[in-house]
């Protein structure tokens, strides 16, 4: 199936974006444990890390410090994919807006399952392993991003996948 030329992203929701991957943010809809001497509420398990090549990746905690979008739309020319593990995105900035684009597949992304996501403050993302996805866009102000990836330092590591055709990403506002 062809892609569109253009596609408009939307605002994030838990149900939408579960089968690339888990939505991380506190919901008083979820299960919680009270800690702290109960000033705070402790929401457990919110995304799997998987390695799926434990004999030889580690988990690597870094940091992205992604600088804005000069201008909309964002034109993707590729998606990429960490096969083999989880990737975990959470923002560290306080002005945190970003756009996660994914597409499920296989050896290449199936773009009939191609989303684009809207994320604000105070959620962050989770990938699947193999899910394809654009790199981290910010809109507006820098953010930075706690990022979790089992790497081993190969190839293997991150796969990128050149698109036919370019395709430009909106905003609705």
């Amino acid at each position: 199936m062809s892609a569109p030329d253009s596609i408009l992203a939307e605002p994030i929701n838990r149900e939408k974006y579960q089968p690339y991957g888990d939505l991380i943010a506190a919901d008083e809809v979820l299960p919680f444990n009270f800690a702290n001497m109960k000033t705070a509420r402790r929401f457990n398990r919110l995304a799997d890390v998987i390695n799926l090549r434990p004999d030889r990746a580690t988990l690597n905690l870094c940091v992205f410090r992604c600088d804005p979008l000069a201008s909309l739309p964002l034109v993707m020319k590729l998606l990429e994919r960490h096969e083999f593990s989880t990737q975990v995105f959470l923002p560290i900035s306080s002005a945190a807006r970003f756009l996660v684009a994914v597409s499920l597949g296989g050896d290449e992304p199936d773009l009939s399952t191609l989303k684009v996501f809207e994320v604000t403050n105070p959620q962050g993302i989770s990938y699947r392993p193999g899910v394809w996805h654009y790199p981290m866009t910010a809109i507006e102000h820098q953010v930075d991003f706690a990022c979790l990836v089992h790497e081993d330092g190969s190839k293997d590591d991150c796969e990128i996948h050149a698109l036919a055709k370019p395709m430009r990403v909106m905003c609705s506002k």
